[in-house]
């Protein structure tokens, strides 16, 4: 049962879409994980179609990622129209996915010390097994019409979400 009311199953399976997002930007983390088990990297199989379209432009200018990134916000998470449920989980698949856009920038940066190597892998296969592990979470809550509760990332959303 969902903090504010029930939710029906159309709800439920809307809520949980929008961590795909989270996913097909935190793929590229699990290269490192799925070249030491390629068995694994069948799971993301189905995935890759929507990887492509995920990854290019429109008009060769802005990124399709952009454009669903700022629709989600703009149209889902403000529209108070839309049930809380589903502007809440909207709102959690938007702040992990800049979670995984602020790790990306640090490995980056780790890239250009020498030696580190290492621990750009390690790191790499952290997080992204930590961005499976929360997506997994957050899509079974959601599909059994409860509020995920992510630590710092759901407060984050509360206050965001009205």
């Amino acid at each position: 049962m969902s903090l504010r009311g029930s939710t029906t199953v159309s709800e439920r399976i809307l809520a949980s879409l929008p961590y795909l997002l989270p996913v097909l930007d935190g793929v590229g983390f699990g290269l490192f994980l799925v070249s030491q088990f390629p068995l694994l990297g069948i799971i993301f199989v189905p995935l890759f179609p929507l990887i492509a379209i995920y990854n290019t432009t429109f008009l060769g200018v802005i990124p399709v990622s952009f454009m669903i990134f700022i629709a989600l916000f703009a149209f889902v998470v403000r529209n108070e129209n839309i049930v809380h449920f589903i502007r809440f989980n909207t709102m959690q698949a938007i702040l992990l996915d800049i979670v995984i856009f602020l790790c990306s920038l640090l490995l980056r940066l780790l890239k250009f010390i020498p030696g580190a190597d290492f621990t750009v892998q390690t790191l790499s296969t952290t997080i992204f097994l930590g961005i499976i592990v929360a997506v997994i979470y957050a899509v079974s809550q959601s599909l059994l019409g409860r509020y995920a509760e992510i630590p710092a990332i759901s407060e984050a959303v509360y206050t965001q979400v009205r």
